[in-house]
């Protein structure tokens, strides 16, 4: 049985081969003696600035375990060793289904749950109204470079989801046993190794890209049918329960649809309400994109010059009114990353950040944002919180000059302090110097000038003439949530299994994924309960 040893720390300088020396030394056993050795999590201690430490948790076999056997439990020195149960892997039954599935959206809801069905040796057709990635790329460094927006392949639709366009966060606040599955998944697929063991880890647009490209390949050679350029734009429905869909131009037979579209196909929204499906507003965020030279944001995290061996520093900040009930905060933080023009409709902007895998830009950036309430929406029925987001993103789009420009400022001049400078930032097509109290709910705009100061005072040297402020941060996730029971399954309409971000339950790469394998295993169960029956 393989033992666990936790808390085992490196100074920021010294190199990471030596730590099964540092953990034989510390444990009084010859180095040769650790066998199977490896990482299974790393974090960074910078609590006491400059001194970084790494601290790790490792698991390693012995061949004689009479060498710790009698002194795990009465060794006060080694509080940090345990027994590690040997980890199972999931058994999967292999089923046999008349049941034609169809998975609408390719992000990563609708992937893992494309991966999860194949395991138990089913098929499905993948319906992605965008493109295949390596075209959704091109088409979207078009839209960067001159504003060519199209709105079918973008940084939302396509292959991947809008998580293909981001920093690739596999961070899941979530203590559910699929995440390790989905981590090894995704290393199996081309992600770096350390994504299953880093406290925080990462992938980034571009190996997020090619992970996302050999996963098609692997479905498609388990038998997967996947339809690029092919929208949802109907659900057939008779004797009250799904029967097809429209898609493509083409009636696609379908006995369970697994709806994973993203937060951002407003008209599978408004698709869902004519059809009769339940409905209800949810609470979102909205706000700003914040960007800094990444060496202030290295500085103020490690207290000087980051150490080659050190990850480019990130931050996580919040601020609460308590009179008002609001609350700032930063979302989606992107150390060495860019901003990014986010929209897919035309006549909007909208901001989102990315990083590459390696992190390597001069620049980070966060959105800074504020909760919203469905209150606050306005309007009538369960769709005012995408009317609500689109009117603040023409806003920002006529602010911008037109031509999906955005429009920024610099941080000392919204704060309304001396020693502002010309906005300048990263974002492309290019941005416009504006007044961002255009641009904003005026209770948005309020609570950020509350609430930046005191980042500033969390963070010292946040608040800079350094920094500037980009608008508008728009999507933090769906506005709207399609009701489910507790099968996953609409609670208006059977067959429908609403699925990730898009249907109001998730919100990221991984809690979305959780999502789409937890409907697949859902659909599972039922296919092998039915399966069981007939025979």
């Amino acid at each position: 049985m393989p033992f666990l040893y936790r808390n085992i720390m490196l100074p920021q300088y010294q190199n990471e081969q030596l730590l099964p020396s540092v953990v034989a030394s510390q444990l009084r056993l010859p180095p040769e003696a650790l066998n199977a050795f490896r990482i299974v999590r790393k974090g960074i201690d910078a609590r006491q600035k400059p001194r970084i430490k790494f601290v790790y948790t490792v698991s390693f076999a012995l061949a004689d375990e009479s060498l710790l056997r009698s002194r795990i439990s009465n060794d006060p020195s080694l509080t940090g060793l345990e027994w590690q149960p040997v980890p199972q892997p999931p058994a999967f039954a292999r089923l046999r289904s008349q049941q034609r599935i169809v998975i609408a959206g390719s992000g990563p809801a609708g992937l893992f749950a494309a991966l999860r069905l194949s395991e138990y040796g089913l098929t499905a057709t993948v319906i992605e109204r965008g493109q295949p990635v390596e075209q959704r790329a091109q088409d979207v460094q078009r839209f960067w470079r001159n504003g060519g927006l199209d709105p079918e392949s973008n940084v939302q639709f396509g292959e991947g989801g809008a998580g293909t366009f981001s920093d690739g966060k596999l961070t899941c606040r979530s203590k559910d046993p699929l995440v390790p599955w989905i981590l090894e998944r995704l290393a199996d697929f081309g992600a770096p190794s350390e994504v299953c063991y880093l406290a925080k880890p990462h992938i980034g647009t571009d190996c997020l890209r090619r992970v996302v490209s050999a996963i098609r390949a692997h479905l498609l050679n388990k038998g997967f049918s996947i339809r690029f350029g092919c929208r949802l734009d109907d659900i057939v429905i008779r004797n009250g329960q799904v029967a097809a869909v429209i898609a493509g131009q083409e009636e696609l037979p379908c006995d369970l649809l697994i709806l994973a579209t993203g937060h951002s196909a407003r008209d599978t929204y408004e698709l869902l309400e004519r059809r009769g499906v339940p409905l209800e507003r949810k609470p979102f965020a909205m706000g700003l994109r914040v960007e800094h030279p990444q060496e202030l944001i290295d500085r103020i995290q490690y207290g000087t010059t980051r150490h080659p061996n050190l990850p480019t520093a990130d931050y996580a900040v919040t601020w609460n009114n308590r009179a008002t009930g609001r609350s700032a905060y930063s979302f989606c933080m992107c150390p060495g990353g860019v901003v990014i023009a986010g929209a897919s409709e035309e006549g909007g902007v909208v901001t989102n950040g990315m990083s590459g895998q390696k992190r390597s830009s001069s620049y980070a950036n966060s959105a800074l944002v504020v909760n919203v309430a469905p209150d606050d929406f306005g309007g009538s029925g369960p769709l005012a919180g995408v009317e609500f987001q689109r009117s603040w993103e023409r806003r920002a789009f006529t602010a911008g000059g037109g031509d999906y420009r955005a429009p920024a400022q610099n941080l000392l001049a919204f704060l309304k302090l001396p020693g502002g400078k010309p906005a300048a930032a990263s974002y492309r097509p290019g941005i416009v110097e504006t007044d961002l109290d255009e641009v904003l709910p005026p209770f948005i705009a309020a609570t950020l000038k509350e609430g930046i100061p005191h980042f500033g005072r969390k963070l010292r040297g946040f608040v800079t003439a350094e920094a500037t402020l980009i608008g508008i941060e728009s999507r933090t996730s769906a506005p709207v949530r399609i009701l489910r029971d507790e099968h996953y399954q609409s609670r208006g309409l059977p067959g429908l299994y609403p699925a990730g971000e898009g249907a109001g339950y998730a919100g990221g790469i991984m809690s979305s994924a959780i999502d789409g394998i937890k409907i697949a295993d859902t659909i599972a169960a039922k296919l092998g309960r039915e399966s069981a029956t007939e025979t």
